[in-house]
């Protein structure tokens, strides 16, 4: 099982049997997203992203389903902070459950989900250091944590001699607040692997939506951007260029970030077109035009 570190792509599951934001069971099923998995592996990814809380439980009964009798992919799920989740044997009743769920017996990678209160971070990443060490996860992570969160698992984990694996938050062309807080640069210092989730900004940077088309509800949110009109821009004109989607391009910019996008799949099609991200490098021109399309005041 190849180490974090060499994954280039992986394929996400908040899509998965999510009916109120994504619209599961209306325009896609558990046939279209079998494909989606089968299309993503049949093209190299090897890593495959999903939590307790995607369809509460669904994604991974899905996934579960789906990878039985077969080789398994590098496993990322995550813990969810509910506020009456206040023990820590409350981290292990849910790990332990997502593993049933996911018919495994450990995970590769176990993520906190949300740095929430009542409980602190290092409360919970104690709690992650006991699965570890009961060999149910074979590595920790946070997931939408900032740089005091990261100090204070950092400081537990060195405690145990536990290394921190990866944060995963939110990083594309239209949000690249990460750079911006010193967030990134301060992962990169500690060997913390950046996983970037809605890489494709929730469609946003498929080509697919303009100002004058846009999704609707909560993916409607960069519809006034101030850099929307310039990366749509950019992306259409490397795409061209190259004869790639604009989605592909998206993506190989996270990659040149040296970050690792888990983009989500609702079909084969779609899996098909992210994995070939992995294989398309930018030049530092295009690299360039991107970069100053989505520049940000402070970046």
């Amino acid at each position: 099982m190849p180490a974090l570190s060499e994954h280039v792509i992986g394929l996400g599951t908040w899509q998965w049997g999510d009916r109120v934001f994504w619209g599961y069971g209306q325009g896609y099923g558990p046939e279209d997203l079998k494909g989606a998995l089968e299309e993503s592996l049949k093209a190299g990814v090897r890593l495959v992203d999903t939590a307790e809380i995607y369809g509460l439980g669904r994604a991974e009964r899905l996934l579960g389903e789906f990878l039985e009798g077969r080789a398994k992919p590098f496993l990322v799920s995550k813990f969810f902070p509910y506020p009456w989740r206040v023990r820590r044997k409350d981290l292990i009743q849910a790990l332990k459950r997502s593993l049933k769920r996911l018919r495994v017996e450990a995970l590769d990678l176990y993520l906190l989900h949300w740095p929430w209160p009542p409980r602190s971070v290092a409360f919970w990443v104690e709690a992650m250091v006991e699965a570890y060490e009961a060999g149910l996860v074979r590595g920790v992570g946070l997931s939408n944590a900032t740089e005091a969160h990261l100090e204070a698992a950092l400081a537990v984990l060195s405690r145990h001699g536990v290394p921190l694996l990866a944060n995963q938050v939110e990083y594309h062309l239209l949000h690249r607040t990460p750079e911006v807080t010193g967030l990134k640069r301060l992962m990169e210092q500690e060997g913390i692997r950046l996983m970037a989730y809605s890489p494709l900004a929730m469609g946003w940077l498929t080509g697919k939506y303009t100002r004058e088309r846009p999704p609707g509800g909560y993916r409607n949110r960069y519809r006034n951007h101030p850099r929307l009109d310039a990366v749509l821009s950019a992306l259409k004109t490397v795409a061209e260029q190259r004869r790639v989607a604009p989605s592909q391009v998206a993506l190989a910019w996270v990659i040149a970030q040296g970050a690792l996008p888990i983009p989500g799949a609702k079909n084969p099609r779609q899996a098909k077109a992210n994995a070939a991200a992995a294989n398309l490098r930018l030049t530092p021109e295009e690299r360039a035009l991107l970069d100053r399309a989505s520049a940000v005041e402070g970046g």
